[in-house]
């Protein structure tokens, strides 16, 4: 067979699936190798082109779980105390002379003459104490003194007679001496009886119960035909009546330990009562006890204070405001930011770390003055710090939390647009 110009056919000659013959030559073996090389780059700039933004996607995912699996929490800097400040503690309030009256003789209350509520000038007669046993032993004692003075008398004269005698030799020496010896051991016994006597007229004094200083009678004990024995106490009587001196106040104050060093005689205190809203009654401290309750540990401090007008009333509750110097800088923390731990009381601080985010930390503390809302700490913080508000109990050493701001309400939210899969009605730390 010959082609349409009468040459011969070539065997080599390619036809494609029509019966059409293929002029192209034939790909040499380095261009397929070149060729496949290139597809070989681009497959794999397709698949880098589809790998990078899944890996980017899932390091972007991995990112945002983490950051929401974060503890969010509040933070504020503690507050700079005062340089002087007032604290408030409770105190128990005296009289400033404040007495038990008892009877010092047996008998029967025969009356009484001032009842509670009555306000007594010192000496003033209280009561009447019927003692017929008593004046019946006085009428003896006096019986047995006239006749200890009788033979005392008698015992002189004789004395007296035989020393003349035996100046005359008249008597013997011996008989003198016992007549004597005589004269001056019934000297003694009048003596005795006289103090007998003088006893008993105590006693029977006694009789007559007499105000010990000007006051009040707070309480009165017995009443008409009581019987009273003599003494006080378990052992003794029972008490006639009470009295108080009321023209100043005693107020005693345990003070801690930590504020003692302030309440010094001179400090002033105010004293704020219940039943009297708005007022203040002042006063100062005059004396403290200078030694620490090891039991308590805590400074008993003694305020008197002026009580013209009669408004406070021994027994009453108060609480005493002390204006006090502070030694030592203190800072001003929200109870609420508090951790009660097994190793003591902690507060969390936020560390800011450039590799590893927000980091919370431990942070022991020792507190000075807590009025229930918020407590003085001593030492431990600096104010530079960032405390957590309301940290949550399950926080612990070196955990990473999230910071979290406060809206114009004042609910947490962040200024980040994350979504907080702990929303709910409760705050930072509400876990």
């Amino acid at each position: 067979m010959t082609d349409s110009k009468g040459s011969p056919p070539n065997p080599h000659q390619n036809q494609n699936d029509h019966g059409y013959k293929d002029d192209r030559p034939p790909i040499s073996g380095r261009k397929a190798i070149l060729l496949l090389i290139a597809v070989l780059i681009l497959a794999a700039i397709l698949a880098v082109i589809g790998i990078i933004p899944r890996l980017r996607a899932e390091k972007t995912l991995k990112t945002r779980t983490g950051d929401l699996a974060l503890s969010d929490v509040t933070v504020a800097k503690p507050t700079v105390g005062e340089p002087s400040q007032e604290i408030v503690l409770p105190g128990n309030m005296f009289a400033y002379v404040d007495s038990p009256i008892y009877a010092r003789t047996d008998g029967y209350l025969e009356k009484w003459y001032f009842d509670i509520g009555a306000r007594v000038k010192k000496g003033d007669l209280l009561a009447t104490i019927a003692s017929p046993e008593v004046d019946q032993q006085l009428a003896q004692a006096r019986a047995d003194l006239s006749t200890a003075e009788a033979t005392a008398g008698y015992a002189k004269q004789q004395a007296q007679r035989y020393t003349d005698l035996l100046a005359a030799n008249a008597v013997a020496k011996q008989d003198t001496e016992n007549f004597v010896t005589q004269q001056a051991s019934t000297n003694t016994q009048v003596k005795s009886a006289q103090a007998n006597v003088q006893r008993l007229e105590e006693l029977t004094g006694f009789e007559k119960v007499y105000a010990p200083f000007s006051g009040i009678v707070t309480a009165r004990d017995v009443d008409l035909g009581t019987l009273i024995n003599a003494g006080a106490g378990t052992s003794g009587g029972r008490e006639l009546f009470h009295i108080d001196d009321e023209h100043v106040m005693r107020v005693y104050v345990n003070v801690p330990q930590i504020d003692s060093p302030s309440c010094t005689p001179g400090t002033v205190a105010d004293l704020t009562l219940e039943q009297y809203p708005g007022r203040r009654f002042h006063g100062e401290v005059v004396r403290t006890a200078r030694a620490i309750d090891p039991t308590s540990r805590t400074l008993l401090v003694e305020v008197d204070v002026p009580n013209g007008d009669g408004s406070l009333v021994p027994g009453a509750y108060t609480e005493v405001h002390f204006q006090v110097k502070v030694f030592h800088q203190t800072l001003i923390l929200p109870v609420s930011t508090m951790l009660f731990r097994q190793e003591g009381l902690r507060v969390v601080t936020v560390v800011h770390d450039d590799k590893n985010g927000d980091i919370a930390k431990l942070v022991p503390i020792v507190i000075g003055q807590d009025d229930g809302r918020v407590v003085q700490v001593i030492s431990g913080l600096q104010s530079t710090d960032e405390v957590v508000q309301n940290p949550p109990d399950s926080v612990i050493e070196g955990e990473r939390v999230h910071i979290v701001t406060s809206n114009n309400e004042g609910v947490p939210g962040t200024a980040q647009p994350v979504q907080n899969p702990n929303q709910g009605g409760q705050g930072p730390g509400g876990r």
